[in-house]
């Protein structure tokens, strides 16, 4: 039987229709998922508990899909079962977000679950390499879409974002901790003409199994809002929400689409 860790977004949902059955459906307290109903809402410091209530289900499996921030524990709240764990959450969410992951997925491992990827169940999630739009990336977004890519594979090691902007060889901006949409709303006021490639991948050495980054047709409004020429994201290393949507949403604005292998 399979658990889904269901975040924030539309992702969960896209999971839930392509599995044969529906699975025990549990959320982060104030992170419950688009167009989802948990079966059970959970605070971390709830963590042993969820895993012993999950045992006692009859899970085997765990699914982790759609957008968490980091929570803040409170010491008085954490419950008998969670007791042992406590020191391994606080030192885990001091860590960046690929070590807070790592660390979480020991303990759910620990417990005798099997992390399955979310593109597992649902592999349309990964395009195949290719441009999806009227409009083609050029050889100068080639050439920047190139420079992205060794931004992020610099910065990978650093723990930081999975996306960046750049314009003719320029790095505009770099995804931090605030995220895609507000790295791509801070673009909106530009003191430039506008262009450049919106450009994101998985991070170097990331546990694939979780925290793959998605795209929907919201980034594809957002780059466009940004005064950019054009979107460009790994093969096998971003998820894609309903790509057909994402290739109309793009034309419609006169963007480019483009999964680009590494």
């Amino acid at each position: 039987m399979l658990a889904l860790i269901a975040g924030q977004g539309r992702l969960p949902a896209v999971l839930v229709e392509n599995l044969p059955e529906l699975p025990f459906i549990a959320s982060p307290e104030g992170f419950e998922p688009d167009f989802l109903v948990p079966d059970r809402r959970f605070r971390i410091e709830e963590l042993g508990t969820l895993l012993e209530e999950m045992k006692a289900l009859g899970i085997s499996e765990v699914c982790f899909a759609g957008s968490v921030t980091r929570p803040e524990v409170d010491p008085s709240r954490i419950d008998r079962a969670t007791a042992p764990l406590a020191p391994r959450i606080v030192a885990a969410l001091a860590k960046g977000d690929d070590g807070a992951l790592r660390e979480v997925l020991a303990i759910f491992e620990e417990a005798g679950f099997r992390i399955r990827a979310a593109h597992e169940f649902a592999p349309a999630l990964l395009p195949m390499a290719a441009t999806f739009t009227t409009r083609q990336p050029d050889e100068m977004h080639k050439a920047d879409t190139e420079r992205a890519a060794g931004v992020l594979a610099a910065l990978g090691p650093l723990d930081v974002g999975q996306s960046c902007v750049v314009h003719r060889g320029q790095v505009l901006a770099v995804e931090g901790k605030f995220g895609t949409d507000w790295m791509l709303a801070s673009l909106r006021n530009r003191p430039d003409g506008g262009g450049g490639v919106f450009y994101k991948a998985a991070k170097p050495g990331q546990d694939r199994r979780v925290d793959l980054p998605v795209v929907g047709v919201s980034t594809v409004a957002a780059a466009s809002k940004a005064g950019l020429d054009g979107l460009a994201v790994e093969e096998d290393g971003v998820m894609v929400l309903d790509l057909a949507a994402v290739e109309r949403a793009a034309d419609e604005m006169g963007l480019f689409f483009w999964v680009r292998r590494p």
